[in-house]
């Protein structure tokens, strides 16, 4: 197993240098800082001091090959805008978005899976439908559109709930709500899915025929065998939230990682845009490995 885990983080690395390597020259295209930290009157002498001052004033492959050293050191730059180390900016704001996608994706997995279930336990019924219908809307609806008509309807509209913000639990129920939509849908589906075709089987027949209960068939047995699927939509869904919460948290303006990102693209600041990226990527290495992890535990069959 730590073999394996070795192997995924070798690759892992090799991807994570890549994926810097793109955003570290996708974001010197966006211009210049210093017509945004100095004012409009600046003179050229102010200008070229701070491009100095930050390492912009070398040409580009001569500021990669500096990160690139930086790196190895684990230096990754001051933020412009704070004047301060980027991945303690980009480490404080992580938390914010994980809380936000773990409490979503344990709300929206645990109850796509009771639904999922029952739903596949009465094929055709009045609830299969109308959980069939809740599902799909869920999944197909766009989630910047469901944040937009919530704020209009119980901020604005009944005033229910903040705009923005994280200092109440009132706060958190509409980001958590949108967020949980589309895993909520997908994994229905899913559940559903496998659930039928688990039903189906030659063991779930004998344990009818021995007189088993019911309840017991469904979520001890079918159940149970239907959940590697299910896992695996989960853990992709997971690392979706950790990595693209970018728009439900610009929206509400939630101090995550996301809405940090997008912000610090705006401002230009260069450091902190790549140090949101890597905490980013290492964050799903880590779900996709304990996805995998996970497996095991519910299949003894799997060895790596």
């Amino acid at each position: 197993m730590f073999a394996y885990i070795g192997r995924r983080a070798y690759h892992s690395v090799i991807s994570v240098i890549g994926l810097l390597t793109l955003v570290f020259f996708l974001t010197r295209l966006t211009g210049d800082p210093s017509a945004l930290y100095l004012p409009l009157d600046s003179s050229l002498e102010a200008r070229q001091a701070f491009a100095k001052l930050n390492g912009l004033d070398q040409p580009i492959y001569l500021q990669f090959l500096q990160y690139l050293s930086n790196l190895l050191s684990l230096d990754f730059g001051q933020s412009l805008r704070q004047n301060r180390s980027a991945l303690e900016v980009a480490l404080e704001a992580f938390p914010a978005t994980l809380q936000l996608a773990l409490i979503a994706m344990t709300l929206s997995t645990g109850l796509a899976i009771f639904i999922g279930a029952m739903a596949a336990a009465r094929p055709g019924s009045l609830f299969d439908r109308v959980a069939g219908v809740v599902s799909l809307a869920g999944a197909s609806t766009p989630d910047f559109w469901i944040a937009i008509v919530g704020i209009l309807v119980f901020s604005v509209g009944l005033g229910l709930f903040p705009t923005s913000g994280t200092g109440t639990a009132l706060h958190w129920i509409m980001p958590i709500a949108v967020l949980m939509l589309r895993p909520f849908g997908l994994l229905v589906q899913v559940v559903r899915g496998t659930m039928i075709s688990a039903l189906a089987s030659p063991y779930i027949k004998t344990a009818h025929a021995k007189g088993m209960k019911r309840r017991k068939i469904i979520f001890g047995h079918a159940l149970r065998n239907s959940l590697l699927p299910v896992i695996t939509v989960a853990g992709d869904l997971m690392t979706g939230l950790v990595n693209g919460a970018v728009v439900v948290e610009t929206i509400f303006g939630w101090p995550g990682i996301g809405k940090l990102m997008i912000d610090s693209i705006i401002q230009r600041d260069f450091a902190v845009v790549q140090s949101t990226i890597l905490v980013t990527a290492i964050a799903i290495f880590v779900v996709n490995i304990a996805i995998d992890l996970l497996y095991v535990a519910l299949d003894p069959r799997i060895r790596y």
